[in-house]
């Protein structure tokens, strides 16, 4: 029996715990550093002050970027201003804001967008992602589908905005992703496809096109058609960044909860 001791009393059953103990606190520890590579130290969301840290903290995580981009270090951008145009519902820690100003230029709540990299999306091979339809050179909208080129435009509000001029699709997935609308003041504003309603082009109409006297439009019930002047555009035309489809989308999302002020009212 003596020769199953290591060290006096010591035996192999002991080892083997406290080596397990000793392997699961490195563990919890090296885990817990991992999980802090983004996001850490905190800051307080009132003052903005940096909170200090802990023994826990690890460095910053950094990604090799595609295409020679060279490497991204999230902690190093520059943190988000903490003067915002909105005041807080209550006095507690966590507390809703209110929006002061125009909550949809301003980029508030479901308006909001992040401070993406100001390159294009590119697809496997190096090209921009999303383009104009006459820049694909392999993808068009089929015969049988409206073409949507030169249809007039109706907002939330039912009224006239302009017309498509153009249509951005996505080389990747094979999907229309914006619809170009010049406006009647000659702007142009990218407008989600998903937020888009083709109308005119029904079943019925499809099987009686004899009897077919629908009208055909796009009707955008995202905003209205005032808001669409205020939307953001492209810095250089026939190439939209990801810092661009950012805005734009949040610019059409925070429509369905800002454009109207009933919008922003309870259900119930």
């Amino acid at each position: 029996m003596n020769a199953a001791y290591i060290v006096g009393t010591f035996d192999v059953a002991e080892l083997t715990f406290f080596l397990f103990l000793g392997f699961f606190v490195a563990l919890v520890f090296y885990l817990n550093r991992e999980s802090r590579r983004e996001g850490y130290p905190l800051e307080d969301e009132d003052t903005g002050r940096i909170l200090p840290g802990s023994l826990f903290d690890a460095g910053k995580k950094s990604f090799q970027l595609p295409n020679g981009r060279g490497t991204y270090v999230p902690e190093d951008v520059a943190r988000s201003d903490i003067n915002l145009p909105a005041v807080s519902a209550f006095r507690s820690a966590g507390a809703p804001l209110v929006p002061t100003g125009d909550p949809m230029i301003d980029g508030m709540g479901p308006a909001a967008w992040a401070n993406r990299a100001k390159y294009p999306d590119l697809t496997f091979d190096g090209r921009p992602r999303i383009v104009p339809i006459a820049d694909s050179h392999e993808l068009i909208v089929s015969p049988q589908d409206p073409q949507l080129i030169g249809w007039p435009v109706q907002a939330a509000n039912r009224e006239p905005v302009g017309k498509i001029t153009d249509i951005w699709v996505d080389q990747s997935e094979h999907l229309i992703r914006y619809l170009e609308v010049e406006t009647t003041t000659g702007k142009k504003v990218l407008a989600p496809m998903m937020v888009a309603s083709v109308h005119g082009n029904s079943f019925l109409g499809a099987l009686l096109p004899i009897v077919n006297d629908e009208p055909k439009y796009v009707e955008i019930d995202a905003i209205t058609a005032a808001q669409f002047e205020t939307a953001p555009g492209l810095e250089t035309p026939g190439i939209i960044t990801r810092y661009e489809e950012d805005r734009i989308q949040a610019y059409f999302g925070g429509g369905y909860m800002y454009a109207t002020p009933e919008r922003s009212e309870a259900w119930l």
